[in-house]
């Protein structure tokens, strides 16, 4: 029986998709949104928003705001605790501001217009980032039968041989 060539490609695809599924993707940022849907804006608890977030290197921050009037200055503690500019290092007015969270240090972040001293500030400590999971180390212990032994010693290359066997008509004798 001849199989179409459309077959093979559609094979070729389940097989690709189950494969990469399989694999472990990287870790990608996060922009975390400060305020969440209710953006940066006066009256809010952004020391609560902050921590019900862990903040990782390479993360992103956003503040949304309204352009013409609201704004974003990342301060030192000094400046943070008493509301002032004088230790500003970094000033964002676009309504949309991304800044990157590129080092593991506490960051703090105030309105500059005097809002401020109306709750439009925010402190995030960023983490580094975490290990990589390891693979899972070998269980020691005895199988229970010979049959766990062998699924044990062939893992997924036996899975996947199979499924290759089966989508191609193969017959082990």
């Amino acid at each position: 029986m001849a199989l179409s060539s459309s077959f093979f490609i559609l094979t070729f695809f389940f097989l690709f998709v189950f494969l990469f599924t399989l694999s472990p993707l990287p870790v990608s940022a996060t922009d975390h949104i400060v305020g969440a849907n209710r953006g940066w804006n006066p009256g809010m608890n952004y020391t609560l928003w902050a921590n019900n977030h862990t903040f990782y290197v390479g993360d992103f921050i956003s503040f949304r705001y309204q352009k013409n009037q609201y704004n974003v200055f990342e301060v030192n503690q000094t400046g943070y605790d008493n509301c002032t500019l004088d230790s500003a290092v970094g000033n964002w007015s676009s309504g949309k501001d991304f800044i990157l969270l590129n080092k593991t240090m506490r960051y703090y972040f105030i309105c500059g217009n005097g809002q401020c001293l109306n709750g439009m500030k925010v402190s995030v400590l960023v983490h580094p980032l975490p290990p990589p999971p390891t693979s899972s180390q070998h269980n020691h212990s005895a199988p229970s039968s010979a049959a766990s032994m062998v699924l044990e010693y062939l893992g997924l290359n036996s899975l996947f041989l199979s499924f290759a066997f089966l989508l191609f008509g193969f017959v082990l004798v």
